[in-house]
């Protein structure tokens, strides 16, 4: 984690995986980190304070109002000492009290105390995942914010199988040593486009696709910790603007077109990860199409090619595009990488329902002209972060050719 070492509270909150933690503790001092673990009270029912005290070499903080703490370092003068706070694992509960504020321990009263930014490791049943309430506080975390780091997807304690398991010991060590790095992009300009796209048939009626924006929301908010400057233009999608990016809300192909034209002049990086439609319909009826006839016939005509117009561009910025496909994956996605002109394609199958759109969790595979990566199966805001390094480290490396 860089040649200075990085202070990090590691936060342990009572769930299962908290048995994972002295494992943690030992790949973070591993990177270099100086470790302070604090623990709620149901931490301890899974796992031992003096197992934690021995491989961080620190002793365990676990009580606000400890008289012997607040003699020597406090809580404000530990949330002062925290380069980084990480919770791992975040219960759904835990969650919840940071969405609200809440500060009823010496864990909960951190993070608000800290300036430090706030990493959580989430971990709970999927079931729990989920739940209507936990996405909702994740949304709002996420625009706060706080960096989430899964889950992952697999067999969890209570026998069920889905996302909720906590990201493996090496896995958040990696991450919080990315989140180290100088950030490769300051003073670069991104823009990325995000979500669907509504074509109207009628004043009620329109054609659009699966696609939910989780995927290019997570770039626009990975683009960000690396220090760039984010446009993000997107379709109608349920989610909140991300905090303290731009955000310009569109419907149809035809606006997307335009949003993007009028801010690529400049423009470094240009990712268009929405799911543009290809077609709208040639005469759209002004009034509601009455159900007469057993047929009803739609003439299409193409929409304009955001991607392709960009790449094209005489001054074009470096341009990722996206494949979702659902057979032949890397046979088209190569063909629309040449056809488009385009700096590399990240290509997705969307035949399996398990990932891609709708889903919390993507997989990837990325071309550029003389070289490929695969993206393992993750959560998508992960699955950004080490999509938008592979960017950085394209771009400059193409810059300095």
């Amino acid at each position: 984690m860089q040649h200075e070492k990085t202070n990090i509270i590691l936060g342990i909150t009572g769930g299962i995986a908290a048995y994972k933690t002295p494992d943690l503790v030992r790949k973070l001092v591993a990177k270099g980190a100086n470790v302070r673990v604090v623990m709620t009270e149901s931490a301890k029912e899974f796992v031992s304070p003096l197992a934690l005290q021995a491989v961080s070499g620190n002793s365990i903080s676990d009580n606000l109002l400890d008289k012997d703490a607040e003699a020597a370092m406090g809580h404000i003068e530990l949330a002062r000492w925290a380069d980084k706070l990480l919770v791992a694992p975040a219960t759904a509960n835990f969650m919840a009290k940071l969405t609200h504020g809440l500060a009823d321990d010496l864990l909960s009263t951190l993070c608000l105390a800290t300036p430090a930014p706030i990493y959580i490791a989430p971990a709970m049943n999927q079931q729990m995942w989920f739940a209507d309430a936990t996405q909702a506080n994740l949304k709002i975390l996420e625009q706060r914010n706080i960096h989430i780091l899964g889950p992952a997807q697999g067999e969890q304690a209570c026998g069920d199988v889905g996302p909720g398991r906590m990201l493996e010991p090496q896995e958040i060590a990696d991450l919080l040593a990315q989140q180290s790095l100088e950030q490769l992009l300051t003073g670069k300009r991104i823009t990325i486009t995000a979500g669907p796209t509504r074509e109207e048939i009628d004043p009620v009626r329109y054609l659009s696709n699966h696609s939910s924006g989780k995927m290019g929301y997570a770039l626009a908010i990975a683009a960000q910790e690396l220090g760039a400057a984010v446009t993000l233009i997107s379709g109608p999608v349920n989610l909140l603007p991300p905090a303290n990016i731009q955000t310009i809300s569109v419907t149809s192909a035809i606006q997307m077109h335009e949003a993007v034209m009028e801010t690529i002049h400049n423009c470094d990086i240009f990712i268009g990860c929405a799911a543009v439609a290809d077609y709208q319909v040639q005469k759209k009826s002004n009034q509601k199409i009455k159900k007469s006839d057993s047929e009803l016939t739609l003439t299409f005509i193409k929409n304009p090619d955001i991607l392709s117009d960009v790449a094209h561009l005489a001054n074009a910025p470096f341009t990722l595009g996206f494949a979702a496909e659902t057979q032949n994956l890397q046979e088209y996605a190569l063909g629309k990488l040449q056809r488009k002109k385009l700096n590399m394609i990240a290509a997705n199958d969307v035949s399996d329902s398990t990932i891609g759109f709708n889903s919390e969790q993507n997989a990837l595979t990325v071309f550029w002209s003389k070289g490929e990566k695969k993206l393992e199966v993750a959560d998508k805001q992960l699955l950004a972060r080490q999509l938008m390094h592979l960017v950085a480290q394209r771009y400059i490396e193409e810059s300095n050719d």
